[in-house]
């Protein structure tokens, strides 16, 4: 099936529609700074596209990136094990980051049931 933004059924050549049922997943990796600009290079070059937000508070305390990815359901171990591959070559060059207790954190959620609460269009 092919819809664009508007929810409109589209057809034709020029649209890319997927036939199947995939189950989309929403990670949310939490990542120390330390790691952050390599993260979002290194899952760029790779084909995965996010947003990136600052991110403080009493979880994982100051000096830290979220990193919101949608991914495949079947990606989500490729893209952590990605992840932890642009970890290790930091530290292969600038070494670990000091008083840091995990390099990332990620949380998976299904994306295939998400609703948007509020769309506030240009006028």
């Amino acid at each position: 099936m092919c819809y664009n933004r508007a929810n409109e059924w589209m057809t034709g050549e020029r649209f890319a529609c997927i036939n199947e049922v995939t189950t989309m997943k929403l990670l949310m990796a939490v990542v120390h700074n330390h790691y952050r600009a390599p993260m979002e290079k290194g899952l760029g070059e790779h084909g995965y596209r996010m947003t990136e937000l600052s991110s403080s508070g009493s979880f994982r305390r100051r000096g830290n990136t979220t990193f919101l990815i949608g991914v495949e359901e079947e990606d989500i171990e490729r893209v952590k094990a990605r992840m932890k591959e642009i970890c290790l070559h930091v530290e292969e060059g600038k070494g670990p980051p000091k008083y840091v207790s995990s390099r990332f954190v990620v949380f998976s959620m299904d994306a295939a049931n998400a609703h948007v609460f509020a769309n506030f269009p240009k006028a």
